[in-house]
């Protein structure tokens, strides 16, 4: 990853490949960003007028490269646009600055150390660069040989950032180098959460998934429990088992538990771990199962969540839950029609195979709600509605307790992670009414997001405040790369369960 330092060096003597600047759209046309102060001097005053004339307009994301200044020891000056001017003594609001920074550490790739002079007023505007440095610089080339070779030659030119030093930083102040130490953590685990999206389903079955959880929970102090399938089995995981049924990878439960001697309060997180959906016997069409590797980001995201947990030393108890599976046709898979006794004792009639992440959390729901934690987060990329409803960046959060939504909406918004919240319609709940069991695991079809969320609500413990986020559209990035978010896995969620906790550990959760 990335390496960040702080720095009270001036832009000019600063040895790097090149010096970043922000640059903002104002009415009149872009103007330099705090922070750039001494590049702008050295252009005699004429940076904007220079930027403006090659094209630039200082657009969220736009990134243009000129030559730096004589008596520069940086070659290159990369002006990033941040987007529309703040009014008069009001600062950029963090997620410009992340994204801003991102666009710029992407388009730095394959140099060795670059220098940020972007606004930092604060602390927190450190953290919020460093984020966008380090989840900007992500590449994932694990299969590409020749990416390998050209990373090994000398003057590479797409190894990520290697060094970025943020000018105005105070290296010696414990605010700006907690805020640094924090970005670190936290983007390295989203990163890991992102390898584990976009590493093919031959690689990561349920066994491998959970395989990974164990070495990292043992790498910070974190307790962990594999359940395998006869253990499954004998616990009575109805719903995980059914969903696993097809595969030649048997399904597991990993449960990560980070505990705090100073914790006042609990949280679970429970994540859907479909580590390839098929859609067993309900087959998905042609075109609808080349990205299906993502269907356990939801189980990623828990997972970075819980390890960055225990990393920031957070005061209070997480548990995570991965509720993995492999979803496949076979002469053992689950059909529709099929009755499953799901670990709470409840029996769903299963209509769809393809509505199998909602099973497999219902089980894990049930066994999180066991220990009566103090609130239930699950994360899921569990449907295509929510996706017609939202589009591709935002997700929805559903709740059974309006507070808590709002206290997770805020949460995501403040860090920048953008969501929605969505009600959970009581009369939609009698379309799941089966004859045959419980409660079937379809209804209908219009709201089918709404109706997942109401499917969910039925395996929380009575009392526990719950959440459902559902990250379908924004867990894989489909298109081109944009301010920090690369194209396939984004690790979407992450910093949503991080900011929970840390307002958690405050005693600040609503």
């Amino acid at each position: 990853m990335t390496a960040l330092t702080l720095s009270t060096a001036a832009a000019p003597g600063l040895r790097a490949d090149a010096i970043v600047i922000g640059v903002a759209k104002g009415a009149g046309g872009p103007s330099v960003a705090p922070g750039a102060e001494a590049v702008d001097k050295a252009y005699d005053g004429r940076l904007a007028a220079v930027l403006e004339t090659l094209g630039a307009s200082g657009s969220e994301g736009e990134v243009t490269k000129l030559p730096a200044p004589s008596g520069f020891k940086a070659p290159v000056v990369v002006a990033v646009g941040l987007g529309a001017e703040p009014e008069k003594d009001a600062g950029f609001d963090a997620e410009s600055l992340r994204r801003a920074a991102g666009a710029a550490a992407r388009a730095l790739a394959g140099a060795k150390k670059a220098a940020f002079a972007l606004p930092l007023a604060e602390a927190a505007d450190a953290g919020v660069v460093a984020e966008g440095v380090l989840l900007g610089a992500y590449s994932f080339d694990a299969y590409k040989e020749s990416a390998k070779e050209t990373k090994a030659a000398k003057g590479n030119g797409k190894a990520p950032l290697a060094e970025a030093v943020l000018l105005g930083g105070k290296p010696r102040d414990k605010a700006y180098k907690a805020a640094i130490e924090r970005a670190a953590a936290v983007a390295e685990e989203l990163n890991r959460a992102r390898d584990l999206v976009n590493t093919p389903p031959n690689d990561l079955n349920p066994e491998a998934f959970a395989a990974v959880a164990q070495a990292a929970a043992k790498e910070h102090g974190i307790k962990v429990q594999v359940l395998d399938e006869k253990a499954l089995t004998k616990g009575g995981y109805g719903g995980i088992l059914g969903v696993g049924a097809g595969s030649a990878s048997g399904p597991r439960l990993v449960k990560l538990s980070y505990t705090s001697p100073k914790a006042k309060k609990s949280l679970a997180f429970v994540g859907k771990g479909i580590t390839y959906d098929s859609g067993g016997i309900s087959l998905k069409p042609a075109g609808h199962n080349e990205t299906m590797k993502c269907d356990m980001a939801g189980a990623a995201a828990v997972f970075a969540a819980v390890v960055s947990a225990a990393r920031l030393g957070l005061e209070v108890n997480v548990t995570g839950w991965l509720a993995l599976a492999e979803n496949m046709p076979s002469g053992s898979a689950t059909r529709p029609g099929d009755v499953l006794r799901m670990y709470s004792g409840k029996t769903v009639e299963v209509l769809n195979t393809d509505a199998e992440g909602r099973l497999v959390l219902a089980d894990a729901l049930w066994a999180a709600s066991q220990e009566k934690p103090d609130a239930i987060i699950d994360v899921a990329t569990l449907t295509g509605a929510m996706m017609l409803a939202l589009g591709s960046r935002t997700y929805g959060i559903m709740a059974n307790d309006d507070a808590f939504r709002s206290a997770v909406h805020e949460a995501a918004e403040e860090s920048g992670e953008p969501a929605w919240p969505m009600p959970l319609p009581e009369h939609l709940r009698k379309g799941m009414d089966s004859p045959t069991a419980d409660i079937a695991n379809m209804g209908e079809r219009m709201g089918g997001g709404l109706v997942a969320g109401l499917f969910l609500r039925e395996f929380v413990g009575e009392g526990i405040t719950w959440a459902h986020l559902d990250i379908a559209g924004p867990a894989f990035n489909e298109g081109g790369p944009f301010g920090y978010t690369p194209k396939g896995g984004t690790g979407t969620a992450v910093r949503t369960l991080v900011r929970v906790a840390e307002l958690a550990a405050a005693g600040e959760l609503g």
